[in-house]
């Protein structure tokens, strides 16, 4: 199993010192990464989010890491496509691909927030649409290899024009879809694409299931399963301040459900969202605590327990675990130390 990092980039707090702090650490917690040798660093992309993640130009993040590291390959999880033309969103990605001298992977998606929506003036109903469109118009003009393209849609235009520059993987790098529902994992099976995913919002067994279907549907469309990634996202600490740590995880819930999901917002995923929140914000933090970590929506364990966590996560089909250290402001040095734990103790 390939072993990366994921992050938010949280900030917990609200002064200026301590947002810049956050960046300052992520970037040296990345290029211990690379030292460790984890396989992917993925930054997620979101708009809006006080203290949840200010992660809202993760190219700009990965092109400064790509100048410290030499070896850890550099994940856009995701480039949320509606909101930003395919040129530019192919221009972006192929410099970073050329800066890290080819060690971009590729994650889209369509985002799940009905604000940043409003704010990009892109209708919502239309969202999985415009990200298909989207993303064919990039891939096409990677692989038109230079080449004028045309594209003409409702929500964009490519009017006959080049596109530079080309992307040092060739003739792109790999794509990844990012989903948290069985119709997104379906969707990105019919196109062979790779999985970028979490458990937070189903617990293991039911993605389990997910996962699953996504390698019939895989196979159904003539794309070889095992030539598919499948890419988990789980908060996770090990060592001895497990205290610690689970009130750092707490945090992160309550503002993932609080912030991403506007209040009387209905819609099949984010009423799982709802069951999350009203689960760490309506029982006793232990009690929260234990449910999640059954479910292994997170990992707050020791290395015998993380072990067997890796373990359950590669049973239900995983091939790479993407592991949030960073997670709800813990402290930079437990993050270090706990990366250096698991690639050393639980990995060994």
């Amino acid at each position: 199993m390939r072993i990366s990092l994921g992050y938010e980039l949280e900030v917990r707090g609200r002064t200026r010192e301590v947002e810049q702090q956050a960046f300052r650490n992520v970037i040296d917690q990345v290029v211990l990464g690379d030292q460790l040798g984890f396989d992917t660093a993925w930054f997620v992309e979101h708009h809006f989010t006080r203290g949840f993640s200010h992660s809202s130009a993760p190219d700009l993040v990965l092109a400064a890491i790509s100048q410290r590291t030499e070896r850890i390959r550099l994940g856009l999880g995701v480039v949320l496509l509606p909101f930003q033309s395919p040129v530019r969103t192919a221009e972006r990605v192929a410099t970073l691909d050329v800066l890290s001298g080819g060690r971009v992977e590729f994650g889209t998606g369509r985002g799940a927030s009905p604000l940043e929506y409003q704010a990009f003036q892109r209708p919502f109903e239309k969202s999985r649409q415009i990200w298909e469109d989207s993303l064919e118009a990039t891939l096409a003009i990677w692989e038109a290899d230079g080449q004028p393209l045309t594209r003409t849609n409702e929500f964009f235009e490519i009017p006959d024009v080049s596109v530079y520059p080309r992307p040092v993987q060739n003739p792109h790098p790999r794509v990844w879809v990012a989903s948290t529902s069985l119709e997104g994992f379906l969707a990105a099976a019919r196109h062979g694409y790779n999985l970028l995913a979490m458990t937070m919002l189903k617990g293991i067994d039911d993605v389990a299931d997910d996962l699953a279907r996504y390698r019939e549907c895989l196979a159904e469309h003539g794309h070889d399963p095992d030539s598919r990634r499948v890419a988990l996202m789980i908060p996770w600490y090990v060592g001895p301040e497990r205290d610690r740590a689970a009130d750092a995880v707490l945090w992160y819930i309550r503002r993932q459900v609080n912030l991403v999901t506007p209040p009387g917002y209905h819609d099949a995923r984010h009423a799982t969202h709802r069951v999350l929140g009203q689960l760490a914000a309506g029982m006793p933090p232990e009690e929260a605590m234990a449910t999640l970590r059954e479910h292994v929506m997170v990992v707050v364990d020791d290395v015998d327990g993380s072990r067997k966590a890796v373990a359950r996560i590669a049973e239900a089909g995983a091939t790479d675990l993407i592991l949030q250290c960073q997670v709800g402001g813990l402290a930079h040095a437990l993050v270090q130390d706990s990366m250096r734990t698991f690639m050393t103790e639980v990995m060994r």
